[in-house]
């Protein structure tokens, strides 16, 4: 595949990503045994990265998006590095949260480097098949990364697997140098304009709301992350605390996870259906999975729960950057997607934040259920709006196919 570099530098930085994603709440949780603890750590892991988001879009319309993608990766690459060489001078679990929420900031301008190096250097390909070598390349590392973390946390202390982490991002860096080489990419021309963050962040504020259907999508997109966020957050405390599994079956739920969304990506690959139908099988499947993993007392059905949520969130995934490219004009694409991004993803930290809060009073698994209703009332509310409005369609004039 004449790209196949491309892909591989994002499968290596997601797969570090999924390393430090997978250490954080795990590592917490042994040492303090408190479900608000990995509540607020997942708060802060996540609120960085997600606050990030508009400030990212912007940049990636005023610069190099290439050179913003490698600046992030060698950053990512020395951040860790330096994380590890702190801790054995002032040993504290500080570094790897502090280290998570910086190279959270880093990811978040990668996505959106990359988000415009795809919509810009690959008009030549169907879009959905991209996304779809990229959601590849995206869960394949999602697969590896829980399994290659508990292997390592076996044989090495959790500092060292930072500085496997490291070297992923390293490794991430060079295949994209070998891309750029070998593919020759345009590199279309940067904004040469200086960087008014107020005016554009006006700008993508008034695209979110004049745009058709956008505003709708990012209402359901905003209940979709609040169990999504719920479900991370509390995921460690229920799974191996309440229900007693071990740090490999966690890293095995974490993998099945991967693995079921792959399935999901590969039938979307060969089933045809619209936008809205995408949206709407994904929305439910969500909050079933969401509520099912709240009310269980059974790890085999919390198991279910989690891999309806992990799983579908791929597929509403997809509706919602499908849509998004469709009705954002290119000259605003990093602005407006970084905006929606953050306005999409905000509920995750302010899940964590809210398990953080209210563990201990309510309980864990109540706190899930109590944020899994809201955002089903959200969802639901916004759909009888959209019906009201005639704004849903289930016909196929936007065919998710890539037998085409």
């Amino acid at each position: 595949m004449k790209n196949m570099t491309f892909y591989s530098s994002l499968f290596f930085s997601r797969l570090a990503d999924q390393l430090l994603l997978f250490l954080l709440p795990l590592v917490i949780y042994q040492l303090t045994g408190d479900a608000s603890l990995s509540g607020l750590a997942f708060f802060f892991e996540t609120l960085p990265r997600f606050i990030a988001f508009p400030i990212c879009g912007i940049l990636s319309d005023h610069f190099s998006a290439y050179k913003l993608l490698r600046n992030s990766q060698l950053a990512r690459f020395i951040i860790v590095l330096l994380a590890v060489a702190g801790f054995y001078a002032v040993p504290s679990i500080t570094w790897l949260v502090v280290t998570a929420a910086i190279v959270g900031v880093l990811t978040t301008q990668a996505v959106m480097a990359r988000e415009m190096l795809i919509a810009t250097e690959f008009t030549q390909y169907r879009f959905e098949r991209v996304l779809a070598h990229t959601q590849l390349a995206d869960q394949l590392a999602m697969v590896g990364g829980p399994l290659l973390a508990a292997l390592l946390l076996s044989v090495i202390p959790w500092q060292h697997v930072l500085l496997v982490t490291s070297l992923l991002f390293l490794f991430a860096d060079i295949c994209l140098k070998l891309w750029k080489l070998s593919y020759k990419p345009k590199l279309l021309a940067v904004n040469q304009r200086p960087v008014q963050l107020l005016a554009s962040l006006q700008v993508a504020g008034r695209q979110v709301i004049r745009l058709p259907r956008l505003f709708a999508a990012i209402g359901l997109a905003f209940s979709v992350n609040l169990i999504l966020g719920a479900l991370l957050a509390t995921s460690v405390a229920i799974y191996t605390g309440a229900f007693a599994q071990s740090q490999s079956d966690y890293a095995l739920l974490q993998s099945l996870a991967a693995i079921s969304t792959v399935v999901i990506l590969l039938c979307l690959a060969r089933w045809s259906l619209s936008l809205t139908m995408l949206g709407v099988l994904g929305f439910v499947a969500i909050c079933t999975g969401g509520l099912l993993s709240s009310v269980t007392d059974s790890a085999l059905l919390y198991l279910l729960g989690f891999l309806l949520v992990v799983s579908f969130d791929k597929m509403f995934n997809i509706f919602v950057r499908s849509l998004r490219r469709q009705i954002i004009p290119q000259q605003d694409f990093g602005k407006t997607s970084g905006l929606i991004v953050l306005l999409n993803n905000i509920p995750q930290p302010l899940a964590g934040l809210a398990v953080a809060l209210l563990a201990n009073s309510l309980g864990v698994q109540q706190v899930l259920l109590l944020l899994v209703s809201c955002a089903a009332l959200i969802g639901l509310a916004v759909f009888m709006v959209m019906a009201r409005q005639g704004s849903i369609s289930f016909a196929v004039p936007e065919v998710i196919n890539s037998r085409k």
